[in-house]
């Protein structure tokens, strides 16, 4: 995946397939539409081909470009076995749930041989997200970049980048990814973990039988570029550093923040970043390894590997071979560097200012507090299982272990037939109180259930998210379809619903749409919810999410007609 040149719309270049573009009164911005083949595609890394499923044949898939307050029209067909869907990963889908796309919940899948449009518009946000499969672990290779550029006029609030570059993270397994969790499921234990992690794609010469496979970034000297870092991996947030480098930091999940200057950027599944990369004035006669590898704190197996890049300097001369010039690697965090994890996020603030105000609600009209973590099941069909003491491994939060519908929860909901498939009693705190991050309690069984919070439109609320130690404290990356939120505070040990809140930071606190609950701590989000429709959170950990870390808001219809949620199309698929 090459550079983009600023900005960049020459769509013949950027897309391999046709991309048809026209004015859309309605909304100030244009249409476009692409087109989204969901097929199979030999891919090979690390001496190792195998047949998966892809977008368009492309590994990762194809990048979406548009301007803030454009119209995006995307038909997806599916030629594949498996099921699918594809989720717009932080797009708001104002009044359009039927297009945010995880199975089960806003929508049925796309069967084999069928169709559906995916159709919205983006409202207010500009920056950069992703597109990713929302259903089983097909994310693992169907996945890619969503760039929203400003509207025409408006400029970036800091330097002008020459040229931006995604760099996509994403992970690689010589299995089926599918059968990886196919197989832990039946089991009830953890999964076999990846092969590798990968760059926009590439594992990178630090692995075996993978040199030829190496993203390289090339680069002029006195440059500023622009990278837009995401994390499409399924189950490893990552620290990521450029060799001899250093980073300003300018975005987060789409958000402009304060800019501030980092060595090293910590990423969590879903979670989106963008950084300026300043190259150095004089052509350095040496070349620079970038690398990610995994920020780990729970107990669980994980891949302790490195993926590589290579960011390489244009030489002003022919005569220089590369392979002559030394090679500068970067220094990472330690695997369980909490405490680089805990100064990094608390750097993050919100711009704050009049053109890109931070409308944190101040007044608050309900509490919640969910306790999120692992537990267990008791063994079915009197097998052996391998989770602890011959249990099943869940996950839930307030003890609830959410579990999906065979018939899409928004679809119900519109057809007045919620109570038919799911109910609306999710708990707003623990039913059982306990010292959440001390002793874990002998009881570790979760419920299972499909149950939803609902919500008036227009409720702010204010989310209390705690990491438990029943199997062990972990980071926990949670997100919110359907909203960003605001980040107001976060601490170790047990929240203090006394003392903690007067420590929240009601003035410039970041906002973003997916957060990392801290290990053996908890985090408080404020949002508005002004967006009609049934709205997932779950764990980005694709894992945890497999054994029931999620659950649904539903917010009702406001009064007026623009709150109300739209119509569903008339291709919506069919369970």
């Amino acid at each position: 995946m090459g550079v983009l040149p600023f900005p960049s719309f020459a769509f013949p270049a950027l897309f391999l397939f046709s991309v048809i573009i026209f004015p859309s009164v309605a909304q100030g911005g244009v249409t476009r539409h692409y087109h989204f083949e969901i097929k199979y595609q030999n891919v090979t890394r690390l001496c190792h081909t195998k047949s998966m499923v892809t977008v368009n044949g492309q590994f990762p898939g194809p990048r979406i470009v548009a301007r803030e307050g454009d119209r995006l029209v995307i038909k997806v067909v599916n030629h594949v076995q498996n099921n699918i869907t594809i989720h717009w990963h932080g797009i708001r889908q104002l009044r359009t749930g039927w297009a945010d796309g995880p199975a089960y919940v806003t929508q049925c899948p796309i069967q084999t041989g069928q169709s559906y449009v995916y159709n919205y518009t983006i409202v207010g946000q500009r920056g950069t997200l992703f597109w990713h499969a929302h259903i089983s672990w097909l994310r693992s290779t169907v996945y890619g970049p969503i760039v929203i550029l400003p509207k025409r006029g408006v400029p970036y609030p800091f330097t002008k980048p020459y040229k931006e570059a995604p760099i996509i993270f994403g992970e690689w397994w010589n299995a089926d990814p599918e059968a990886v969790i196919a197989q832990a499921i039946q089991t009830g234990g953890g999964p076999n973990v990846s092969d590798a992690y990968t760059i926009n794609g590439f594992p990178g010469p630090l692995y075996n039988c993978s040199a030829k496979d190496t993203f390289k970034l090339k680069v002029k000297p006195g440059r500023t570029y622009l990278l837009r870092l995401i994390n499409a991996a399924l189950n490893d947030e990552l620290f990521f550093s450029i060799a001899n480098h250093t980073l300003t930091v300018v975005e987060a999940d789409a958000v402009y923040v304060k800019p501030f200057e980092t060595n090293t950027i910590l990423i969590t599944p879903g979670q989106t970043t963008n950084v300026l990369l300043k190259t150095k004035s004089h052509y350095p006669k040496a070349t620079f390894l970038m690398t990610a590898r995994p920020y780990v704190t729970g107990l669980g197996t994980f891949d302790n590997s490195t993926v590589a890049g290579i960011l390489e300097y244009e030489s002003p001369s022919k005569s220089l071979h590369l392979k002559k010039l030394p090679l500068f690697k970067p220094l990472l965090p330690a695997l369980n560097d909490t405490s680089f994890a805990t100064n990094f996020t608390n750097k993050l603030r919100s711009l704050a200012n009049a053109q890109f105000p931070a409308n944190v609600p101040q007044k608050v009209d309900k509490h919640f507090f969910f306790t999120v973590g692992l537990g267990t099941n008791p063994c079915q069909n009197n097998q052996t299982c391998q989770g602890p003491n011959g249990t099943m491994f869940a996950a839930s939060v307030n003890n609830v272990s959410f579990t999906l519908p065979t018939t899409a929860l928004l679809q119900a909901h519109y057809l007045g037939q919620s109570n038919e498939v799911s109910s609306p009693d999710f708990p707003s705190s623990p039913l059982i109180p306990f010292n959440y991050t001390g002793t874990p309690p002998n009881n570790s069984m979760v419920s299972n259930g499909t149950k939803l919070v609902v919500l008036p439109f227009n409720t702010s609320v204010e989310l209390i998210m705690q990491d438990t130690s029943i199997l062990g404290a972990e980071s926990h990356p949670l997100h919110l379809h359907g909203f960003n939120f605001f980040v107001v505070g976060q601490g170790f040990g047990n929240f203090d619903p006394n003392k903690d809140p007067a420590n929240f930071n009601l003035v410039d606190p970041v906002e973003r749409n997916t957060v990392g609950v801290p290990s053996g701590g908890w985090v408080a989000i404020r949002f508005l919810a002004d967006n009609p429709g049934v709205w997932f959170m779950h764990c980005h950990l694709e894992v945890h999410t497999s054994w029931g870390l999620k659950m649904a808001w539903l917010v009702l219809d406001g009064k007026l007609p623009n709150q109300k949620l739209l119509p569903p199309p008339s291709d919506l698929p069919k369970c």
